[in-house]
C-alpha cells in the first residue's frame, strides 16, 4: 500500500528532489564512517582523520586515508537504487539530485550534475589558494590495510592538495547549500533515500521541503528522526524499493544490471 501511496505522490509531481545519504552508497559497498576499518586504519577514529587539524598535524596520514576511500570507491559499481534515480529525470518535469555521499556513484548512474552538499572525493583542491586540483595521475593501487601518502602539491602556490570533501567543523560550500536549499523550498515531493537526519545542516533540508508544503518519501531500512515527517515511509534498502516504486509509478522495461 505505501508503494501505491508513494506512487501517486511521484505521478502528480512537477518538481522532484532526491536527497540520498551514506546507506545507498553502503548498498555498493562502499564503507561508511560506522563500519570497522583494518590496518592502518584501526587504530583511528575515522572522524577524527577527517579535520583541518588532522591534515595540518599529518598530511601524509590523512591524503593516504582519503586515496585509499577513493580506490575503495573505484573499485564498486552504482547499485539499482542509484540507476533508478537517473532514471526519474525521463518521467518527472523537474529533477533535483543532491547527495550528503563524496563518491561518484551518481554520476556513474547517470545522474545529471548532482548538488553535493559534502563536497566529493574526486575534486580535490589546494589547501592554501583552495584552486582546483587534478586528481593524482598515478594508478598505483593502495594496499587494504592503508599507508601514508604525501599530497600533491599545488601547481599555483606549492601549497599541499587536499580532499575536496567537507571536513569536521568545516561550513558546507555555500553554492551547493544555496542551490539545495532552492530546490527543497520550491519541489512538491522530496525522496530522502539511505540518510540517518542526524548530520546537520544537510538534515535540515528534508524538514524544509515539508514545512514548504512538500510530500516527503523516505527509503531507509531503519526508523531515523524523518519518520514523523514523513508522508510515507518505506523500509527497506533503496536498491530494491527504489526499482521497485518506479515501475509501480511508471511501468515499463526493469533497470540494467549495473
Amino acid at each position: 500500500m505505501a508503494l501505491s501511496d508513494a506512487a501517486k505522490l511521484l505521478q502528480k509531481a512537477r518538481h522532484v528532489v532526491v536527497f540520498t545519504g551514506a546507506g545507498i552508497s553502503a548498498e555498493s559497498g562502499v564503507a561508511t564512517f560506522r563500519d570497522a576499518l583494518t590496518g592502518l586504519w584501526s587504530r583511528f577514529d575515522a572522524q577524527s582523520l577527517a579535520t583541518p587539524q588532522a591534515f595540518a598535524e599529518d598530511p601524509d596520514l590523512v591524503w593516504g586515508w582519503y586515496e585509499w576511500r577513493r580506490q575503495q570507491v573505484q573499485q564498486v559499481r552504482p547499485n539499482h537504487g542509484h540507476l533508478a534515480v537517473a532514471r526519474l529525470k525521463d518521467h518527472v518535469p523537474q529533477l533535483t539530485v543532491i547527495t550528503q555521499n563524496v563518491d561518484d556513484l551518481h554520476e556513474r548512474a547517470g545522474s545529471d550534475t548532482p548538488t553535493h552538499l559534502h563536497g566529493s572525493l574526486f575534486a580535490p583542491r589546494c589547501a592554501a589558494c583552495s584552486r582546483p586540483a587534478p586528481l593524482p595521475a598515478t594508478t598505483e593501487e593502495q594496499p587494504a590495510g592503508g599507508r601514508r601518502v604525501p599530497p600533491p602539491r599545488c601547481a599555483h602556490c606549492a601549497g599541499p592538495v587536499r580532499p575536496g570533501v567537507v571536513w569536521f567543523g568545516e561550513a558546507l560550500p555555500e553554492q551547493a547549500l544555496e542551490s539545495a536549499v532552492r530546490a527543497a523550498s520550491s519541489c512538491d515531493v522530496l525522496l530522502t533515500v539511505g540518510t540517518s537526519g542526524l548530520v546537520y545542516p544537510a538534515a535540515e533540508i528534508p524538514r524544509l521541503a515539508a514545512r514548504s508544503g512538500a510530500a516527503v518519501i523516505q527509503v531507509n531500512p531503519q526508523p531515523t528522526p524523518l519518520d514523523p515527517l514523513a508522508t510515507v515511509n518505506l523500509p527497506g534498502p533503496a536498491a530494491e524499493l527504489l526499482p521497485a516504486l518506479l515501475t509501480t509509478t511508471w511501468p515499463g522495461p526493469p533497470l540494467s544490471t549495473p
